[in-house]
This record gives structure tokens, sequence and C-alpha cells, in this order.
């Protein structure tokens, strides 16, 4: 079995980041560029690239999130870019776990027949797997801003948010020509796009927080993730990776039995995502136990 690694996301101000960066399974940091920032891009990336291990800044492009703040009762949420979709449709909030009807698309504004009875909050991703969906553009203010940092203190990994086309990493290299860029398939349209990978674009990443919600039908996910793997065998596994450790000191079982199951069908490197990785405690343990899971079934091969 290949050496297992794991790729951690760092929240920005955390004052535990050396004792992650410092553990053997980690081979990357993570930044989402959804969190918010007290500083200049360029001040972060600089402290961040300086704990040691290769720092890949998680841009949003198409991905679909919220503008501003609805509060409920609502009938509309804004949305990160301007949209077309055939209504009325489904949109799926809270990683899938919620749902509203929408109505009608304004531009970038969803008219809700119903929503979630709480509040939605900037920065939340929204799921619309309807296949007529159409995203206009794809790199947001923010995205921009932050590779023009990477510019500045001479950083190059990218990792990109809902690839679904040679097109959306042209853009990234439109403004940094020599990026490397590792491309999350979080989309149906992504996942045909990976069928056809073109290991020069970049590495692929299974990102199953949004992909289980596009897929649609549940079961669709394992599929979907042979078919990853299949198109790049070194590719990475994100999302969903022990999250009942954010809330408990002890793993759930049929999590344990997910890890088994992603190093079975081959992955070996597995990116953790931000509720786990908020708090020390509950990121270590999360690296302790996937270290675990993999000398068991070494063990048992």
């Amino acid at each position: 079995m290949r050496a297992v690694q794991a790729l951690v996301t760092v929240p920005p101000y955390a004052p535990f980041l050396a004792d992650v960066a410092a553990h053997p399974l980690v081979a990357g940091l993570r930044l989402n560029t959804v969190m918010p920032l007290a500083e200049p891009p360029a001040v972060v990336l600089t402290r961040l690239a300086a704990l040691g291990p290769p720092l890949w800044v998680d841009l949003k492009s198409r991905q679909l999130r919220v503008a501003e703040a609805a509060l409920p009762p609502y009938t509309a949420v804004r949305l990160s870019h301007r949209i077309h979709v055939h209504t009325p449709t489904d949109a799926f909030f809270a990683d899938g776990r919620q749902h509203a009807r929408i109505a009608a698309v304004e531009g970038d504004r969803l008219i809700l027949e119903d929503g979630p009875r709480r509040v939605i909050g900037p920065g939340e991703s929204v799921n619309i797997p309807h296949p007529s969906l159409r995203v206009e553009g794809t790199l947001t203010e923010t995205d921009r801003a932050y590779l023009a940092a990477m510019r500045e203190t001479g950083q190059r990994r990218v990792m990109l948010s809902y690839v679904e086309s040679p097109a959306d990493v042209e853009a990234v290299r439109e403004h940094l020509p020599d990026a490397e860029i590792l491309l999350k398939i979080e989309s149906r349209r992504g996942l045909a796009f990976a069928r056809t990978h073109d290991a020069r674009l970049g590495r692929l990443v299974a990102a199953r927080g949004d992909l289980f919600v596009e897929v649609v039908e549940p079961h669709r996910i394992l599929g979907a993730l042979r078919d990853v793997l299949t198109a790049d065998p070194q590719a990475i596994v994100a999302s969903r990776l022990f999250p009942s450790l954010a809330r408990h000191p002890v793993p759930e079982a049929a999590e344990i039995g997910d890890a088994a199951f992603l190093l079975a069908l081959g992955y070996r490197t597995f990116l953790l995502g931000d509720e786990v990785c908020l708090q020390r405690d509950s990121v270590l343990a999360a690296l302790e136990l996937l270290a675990a899971v993999a000398r068991e079934m070494e063990n048992r091969t």
C-alpha cells in the first residue's frame, strides 16, 4: 500500500497551526478563501507558507455561495454569481440537509417559494443540481485578489473549486501562468470533464461535500468516486471525513468504515475539511485516526 498522507484546512488565525503542520501525515495545507481575514491576503499567505508544508489556496470560481445574509422568513437569496436555470427547481443548503424550492431567478437572486427555517449566512454554499444550470463567469473578485497576492508572494499552488472544463483552468493561468492546480470535481459536469482527464491541467480532487449533493441520488457517489480515481490514480479525496470528531472525541463507527472504503478503492491522499479542522484536538484526532485506519487496512492485506 502506498503511504497515506493528508492535506489539512488551516483556519488562518488558529494558535495550533504549527502543531498541525508538524504532524507526519500532513503533506500540505489548504486555505479556504471564504474565511475572513484581518490582514491583506499577501500577509496571511506569507505567514501560512512559513509553516513548512505546501500551501494550497482554495479559490471558489464558479461555486455558488450566498452573497448576503437572508433572514427567515424570506423569499430571496442573493448569490455570488448570476445564473440561469429552468424553474421551478430545488436549491440545497447546509451540505444538502436543507432545501428550498426556487420559483424564479433574477440574475444573481433566487426567488423562493419557501426556505430553510434559519438564517442563511454569507459564504454558505448553494447547490442547484438541475442540468439546465448555467453560471455566468468563473473567478470571483476575491479569487482575483488572492491570485494577485500569490503573484506578490511567489505562491503558485491553487485548489480550484467546481472545475467543469479546461476554460476554468485557463482563467486561473491568465492571472498566474505557472500555477500548479488541484481540480476539485463537485458536479455532474465536473465528472464528465474528469473522465477525459488531461494530467497537464492538474491533479483531480473528489470533493465529496458538494459532489454528494450534486449527483442527486445518494448512492451514485460510489460510482463518482471510482470514476475520479480511474481517471487519475493519484486523485485526492476530500470532505465528510470524521466530522463527528468536531463534536465528540469518539468517532462514529460508520466514519471509520468510510475511511476504510476510500482506502480500499485506492485513495491515498485525504483532504480534511473545515469543520474538523477548526479545533486542535479534533484535527489531530482525525490525523491519528486516519493513520490508524490505514495501518489496520495494511495489516489485513
